[in-house]
Order: structure tokens, then C-alpha cells, then sequence
């Protein structure tokens, strides 16, 4: 088993004052070389958007991007005519594609907006873009897929081999995660709470790249919170 440890405060941090951020990987003005991606992972960002401010109009192309609200509401709009917004308990992917064009704002005057945006290598290039979100369950004491390459099976799906799982975990859980794909490595990041795999001991914001082994053990130290996403570590 390979493992590389990022601890909470390893991120990189921008503070713009209306949006405080932290990245798991190369960013912006954040640069560190060894980390620009893992795998088909391009970026991690957490998020905190000040009430009533956001991100105005730009494009992407060619990124599956996954926004996870954690507290607060988004409020999202796109050049494929899509608007609304996304609390938590829901989740939202866009497949850019050939490109898009999208906005994103707290809708909320009062109140701020924290939120993960994953970006992930598609595995096609030029696709018809799109917008799909939906509502995710809030399951307890096990990991529940929320992203997957199957637009049949559960969450939301996108264009690549990867999985992500969210895991609510009270203390003393104890459970496994087996790979689904061949030469894949896991990105285990603690939302909240203590957590132990294979006797690496993380807290709130580390995260561990696991990778060359099919499964590992995780375990709640405390009430926990957990997201994994799983990803082919070789991309074209």
C-alpha cells in the first residue's frame, strides 16, 4: 500500500475576503509541485463564500466538476439555460465539455455559503455538456455512493471511472473500502471529526492518497464525517 498524508493546514489559502479558500491542490496563485493533481483529481477546493457574493460569469471546458454544499445555499446559473439553487443534502455535477459558460453566488444575505468543488479529469473530451443535481441521502454508519460512472446506478455520474462516497459515522464505526477499479487510487478526506486508516490518524481537513491495494479499513475515532473519491491514477 502506498499512502501520502496532507494535513489540514499543508493546504494551500487564498483569503479574498469575500471568499476563503483552501486547496488540496495546485490552484490559482497556489502552486506546489508535487501537488498538481492525483490521478484524474484536479482539484479539491473548500470553500467559504461571504453572503450575497459569488462568482460571476466564466467558462470551463473539458472538467467534470462536482459542487458539494455543506451549509448554506448556492445559487448556480449556465449557459445551457439551467438556474436554481443547491443546499446541502444535495449535490450538483456539470460535465463542461465542449464548454460552458455558468455563475455561481450565495443566495443567502445573511448568511455564508461553505462548500467542496472537486474538479475531475474526463476520460472524453468534447462532449455535449451538461448539468444534472440531486438530492443525496443522509445515511448513517456507512459509505453511500454519491458520483459514479453509471447514469444507472446511484448519485450523480460523470465522465470517468471514479466514485465518490461520503461516509456519517459515529464513534466506534469500523468498516472496509474495496476499490472498484484497477490501477485506482482513493482520495480519503476528513470533512469532520478523527478518523483512523490503517493507523493513519487524520482529523478535520486531513487527507490521506491511498493507492496499490484493493481495500483499506476505516474506523471513527469520534462522530465523524468522511468523503472518498476513488479515481484512475493514469489519464490521457
Amino acid at each position: 500500500m502506498k499512502i501520502t498524508y496532507h494535513s489540514a493546514d499543508s493546504r494551500g489559502h487564498a483569503d479574498h475576503g469575500w471568499l476563503n479558500t483552501y486547496f488540496s491542490f495546485s490552484f490559482a496563485n497556489y502552486y506546489n509541485p508535487e501537488r498538481i493533481h492525483f490521478g484524474a483529481l484536479r482539484v479539491l477546493n473548500d470553500d467559504t463564500i461571504a453572503p450575497g457574493e459569488g462568482f460571476g460569469t466564466h467558462p470551463h471546458d473539458n472538467m467534470e466538476i462536482i459542487t458539494i454544499p455543506l451549509s448554506g445555499d448556492l445559487e448556480h446559473k449556465d449557459s445551457m439555460g439551467n438556474s436554481g439553487v443547491i443546499r446541502r443534502g444535495e449535490i450538483q455535477v456539470m460535465s463542461a465539455g465542449a464548454g460552458i459558460q455558468h455563475s455561481e453566488f450565495n443566495h443567502n444575505k445573511n448568511q455564508e455559503l461553505k462548500l467542496f468543488q472537486v474538479w475531475i479529469f474526463p476520460n472524453k473530451r468534447d462532449v455535449e455538456p451538461r448539468y444534472d443535481q440531486i438530492s443525496i441521502p443522509d445515511k448513517e454508519n456507512e459509505l453511500f455512493q454519491i458520483v459514479s460512472p453509471n447514469k444507472d446506478d446511484d448519485g450523480v455520474w460523470i465522465h470517468q471511472d471514479a466514485w465518490f462516497h461520503l461516509g456519517n459515522l459515529t464513534q466506534g464505526w469500523n468498516g472496509n473500502y474495496l476499490f472498484k477499479g484497477n490501477n485506482h487510487g482513493v482520495f480519503a478526506f476528513v470533512i469532520e471529526g478523527k478518523i483512523t486508516i490503517d493507523n493513519h490518524k487524520l482529523e478535520k481537513r486531513d487527507a490521506l492518497q491511498i493507492s496499490e491495494t484493493k481495500e483499506f479499513n476505516i474506523r471513527a475515532e469520534k462522530d465523524s464525517r468522511i468523503l472518498l473519491i476513488e479515481v484512475p491514477l493514469q489519464i490521457n
